[in-house]
């Protein structure tokens, strides 16, 4: 079966993506994908991602059928880069001389297109066979990709892929590929829901807030016995609960207004809107006089400063899962959000560590930032698979920055 019609015809999501791949300077002749993780980092990278804990399952589940039909299964990050690559040995060979290995960046802007690489583009399950590949050096193999996502967050895990021959590019193995991927999904809600009990809370009532890179917070209340809910917020809500927790010592109304709109009319509204979140949390948990949150408060942006003040800037990339409330034009919010972003930049651009620089420009908040394109320059050296991309997004920009 083939997604071209006899007069050649190209799909449009493949169009795109090949539009994307030559935009960001990769070459159709390029022989291999770039290894962006050394050998010697894998490992740890590997512990610390969350997908390990479900890695025997899709081995078991996916691995074993795919060894039987001489493909490749692949778990790569939500960067592209390939952290498990399994398959019958004489597979892997052939593989290795594409740079289908561990460590390896399959992001279509430094690999070209490619199923893992449109997945996580476009966050939907793809299937791209033989000449739909960008490089010539890819095109007798098809692979079909799928993301997988926190349960619990709706982040952006990372990506399972299946890579073989003709044999792949058959409705089933897509089909084989989402099923394996959404039982990971559930793999994971359960070991959330058995872990977390496990660590209640000594003291009172706890409130966790998770608003990087999300439009609307995620609440989760812990009640102080082991029992947690979630609550998805309003952005209005979301605005209010992130002002709150970061002014423990609580807010006038006047000062909250102040934070939250963009004029002065707002006061009967914001009353209004703090019944309702009291609505939501309860009485006990929303004290006015000042308006404060009663329970211990924690969040995420305050985790990944906490961490870069500690000097720990692996551990607030980590951590920061893009900006806070990206939508929210509330004066208090933006504030928030620009002072995280700003230090942690500027943190990024002092620090020469070009594998940080390279995930803050893969990142969809990062892809067009000139001053952070130029720094990775300086420190990717000429003979580095990733020097043509950073030169391309450099020129593209001095294209487009006049």
């Amino acid at each position: 079966m083939t997604r071209r019609t006899a007069r050649g015809a190209m799909r449009a999501e493949v169009a795109e993506s090949w539009q994307r791949s030559a935009a960001a300077g990769v070459t159709c002749d390029a022989p291999e994908a770039p290894v962006t993780i050394q050998e010697s980092d894998l490992r740890s990278l590997r512990e610390a991602h969350p997908l390990a804990r479900v890695f025997p399952l899709l081995d078991d589940v996916l691995g074993q059928a795919v060894r039987d039909v001489d493909a490749v299964m692949a778990i790569g990050d939500a960067a592209g880069q390939l952290l498990w690559v399994c398959g019958a040995p004489s597979t892997l060979r052939r593989a290795e001389a594409i740079g289908f290995v561990e460590g390896s960046n399959w992001d279509e802007r430094v690999a070209g297109t490619n199923a893992p690489g449109l997945a996580l583009a476009t966050g939907r399950s793809a299937t791209i066979t033989r000449a739909e590949h960008f490089r010539a050096s890819v095109q007798p193999w098809s692979c079909a990709a799928t993301p997988i996502h926190d349960p619990a967050t709706s982040e952006l895990l990372g990506v399972l892929d299946v890579t073989g021959g003709d044999q792949v590019v058959v409705p089933q193995t897509l089909a084989m590929v989402r099923a394996a991927a959404r039982m990971a999904e559930a793999e994971l809600a359960r070991d959330q829901l058995s872990t977390r009990p496990a660590t209640p809370r000594t003291r009172g009532i706890g409130l966790m807030l998770e608003s990087l890179g999300r439009s609307e917070a995620l609440l989760t209340v812990d009640d102080g016995r082991g029992r947690l809910s979630t609550l998805r917020l309003s952005p209005r809500h979301s605005e209010l609960a992130m002002l709150l927790a970061s002014a423990p010592a609580g807010l006038t109304g006047d000062e909250l207004a102040v934070l939250l709109y963009e004029d002065d009319g707002g006061s009967s509204t914001l009353r209004a809107e703090l019944n309702r979140l009291r609505g939501l949390l309860g009485e006990e948990l929303l004290a006015s006089r000042p308006y404060r949150l009663t329970a211990s408060v924690s969040g995420d942006w305050i985790a990944t400063e906490a961490l870069l003040a500690a000097g720990d800037l692996r551990g607030a990339m980590r951590s920061y899962r893009g900006p806070v409330l990206p939508r929210s034009t509330a004066p208090g919010v933006v504030r928030l959000r620009e002072g995280l972003e700003s230090s942690l930049r500027h943190a990024l651009l002092r620090s020469r560590e070009a594998d940080l620089m390279s995930a803050w420009t893969r990142s969809a908040w990062g892809r067009d930032d000139y001053d952070m394109w130029v720094a990775q320059q300086a420190v990717v050296p000429t003979t580095s698979p990733m020097r043509a991309l950073v030169d391309g997004q450099v020129a593209r920009l001095d294209r487009e920055l006049g």
